[in-house]
């Protein structure tokens, strides 16, 4: 059952196609690397489109009808779009589920401290990463500061053409002896993940024109810099969220520019064509409702209030179907559970470089279109959803029928490794899930690698099953 390359089967009208939506790609993910960035983003496509907030809704006492748009936000880290069809919402949703979070580096809340005249900032690494990768990487700043007073500063340092960028030093190769003895996971500790971010110290003169001594002047010059440009003080790093993201666009790769290398495709990439997917039936008349779920904190478990494990998607929904004349906990329960999804998160690419972890004929191929995986986990399927074989049936169908070139993939050899989604979370409704996305290449790496025909085919699969 080998799949072809999707390549082989597109004329000119698709290329073009495919070349659009991968330059919107390319210009989405360089200029929304966070969770509070994505979500913004989404939030302003969405209204263009059409959509209204769903807490104006509510304030307004307005019934929804089929047709109607609306949006909601949880913290300003996840979304929800929702646009109703002509059935009843206690007949089931077409749900695209993905995450706006990935693998990067936190500061600390006590971040700042100088060291042999150097200033640096402490980070705690978030989702798994190999350490050893970020050594080195021009490095930018994303997030918020929140003040007492109320107001919140945004921050993005190392992004424009003029910005400074930050970066963890190595050792060098002169002196790595012992290092370069070490397992790779204990190259680089976590906590030496610290960026450095000046050497310039704050010079204070006396009447004489004499530099004063001063305790940390390197840092008290990054903290004056801070304040000059910010209006913050050190204090104010207690109720910061700085998020340590590699600098820098995401690039066409390959002589051919056939794929795409840029930070957190895993899951920009998936949450990405979801969104345009939902966006481009918005127009249309649709038989069953069509929800796009952008979620927070699925790295890290998927946990806390802007993860899929919290309350957010099932309350929004109880909100939907109250507007909608649906309201009550036992119609609730019955359209979560005729509902089903597409668990929309990424899978491991085959590399050749890497062939003894992957099992051939089970594995994803870069350029061969939208990948479904029926199980993730670790092991003996640990943590994972495994869909049912007639909603596996039902996908292939839907797939076929609208020409979208699909494949099946595990996550690697059996006993390699593994990983999961949040695709077990939606799935304690009783609603069908199982795990669709994209093949990816040097996965949790600063940099990873995508092809555009799966990029191209993913967003086509979403659209065939929100339709569906």
């Amino acid at each position: 059952m080998e799949r072809e390359s999707a390549w082989k089967r597109y004329d000119e009208d698709q290329l073009a196609e495919l070349e659009q939506l991968a330059a919107g790609y390319i210009d989405f993910i360089s200029e929304n690397k966070t969770e509070r960035e994505f979500s913004a983003a989404a939030i302003r496509s969405a209204e263009a489109a059409g959509y209204e907030s769903l807490d104006a809704a509510i304030s307004a006492g307005r019934k929804l009808v089929p047709g109607d748009k609306v949006w909601a936000t949880m913290r300003d880290k996840a979304v929800i779009l929702v646009q109703l069809g002509a059935r009843p919402l206690t007949e089931g949703m077409n749900i695209l589920g993905a995450h706006i979070d990935s693998p990067r580096l936190d500061v600390k809340q006590n971040p700042l401290y100088e060291s042999s005249e150097l200033a640096f900032m402490d980070t705690h690494y978030y989702g798994g990463i190999k350490h050893y990768q970020w050594v080195t990487v021009p490095l930018a700043l994303h997030g918020v500061i929140a003040k007492k007073d109320g107001s919140v500063v945004d921050v993005k340092i190392g992004e424009d053409a003029d910005d400074p960028v930050f970066c963890i030093s190595d050792l060098l190769i002169h002196l790595a002896n012992q290092q370069m003895g070490k397992k790779a996971n204990e190259v680089v500790e976590g906590e030496a993940l610290d960026i450095l971010v000046g050497n310039r110290p704050l010079v204070v003169r006396d009447e004489d024109g004499e530099a004063k001594e001063q305790k940390d002047p390197v840092k008290t010059f990054a903290l004056k810099l801070l304040a000059d440009k910010y209006g913050i003080e050190e204090e104010d790093f207690l109720s910061a969220e700085l998020e340590v993201v590699p600098a820098g666009r995401a690039r066409d790769l390959g002589f051919d520019r056939s794929m795409v290398l840029g930070y957190g495709q895993d899951d920009s990439v998936c949450a990405y064509t979801s969104l345009v997917a939902q966006l481009a039936v918005a127009g249309e008349e649709l038989d069953r409702a069509a929800v796009c779920v952008l979620v927070d904190k699925e790295e890290i478990g998927s946990v806390g209030a802007t993860g899929m494990a919290s309350q957010f998607f099932e309350n929004t929904i109880a909100e939907i179907m109250e507007l909608a004349g649906e309201g009550g906990m036992l119609p609730l329960r019955r359209a979560l559970a005729a509902s089903a999804m597409l668990s929309s998160d990424v899978s491991a690419g085959f590399d050749p470089a890497y062939a003894s972890v992957f099992e051939a004929k089970n594995s994803a191929y870069l350029g061969h279109g939208l990948v479904f995986n029926k199980y993730t986990g670790a092991r003996g399927k640990s943590g994972s959803n495994d869909a049912r074989a007639e909603y596996m049936a039902r996908i292939r169908k839907i797939m076929d029928d609208a020409g979208v070139q699909f494949q099946t993939c595990e996550l690697g050899k059996v006993d390699a490794g593994g990983g999961g989604t949040i695709a077990y979370i939606p799935a304690k409704y009783g609603m069908d899930v199982i795990d669709s996305g994209v093949a990816v290449l040097s996965m949790h790496s600063p940099w990873e690698t995508t092809s555009k025909a799966d990029i191209y085919e993913a967003e086509r699969g979403y659209e065939a099953f929100l339709r569906a």
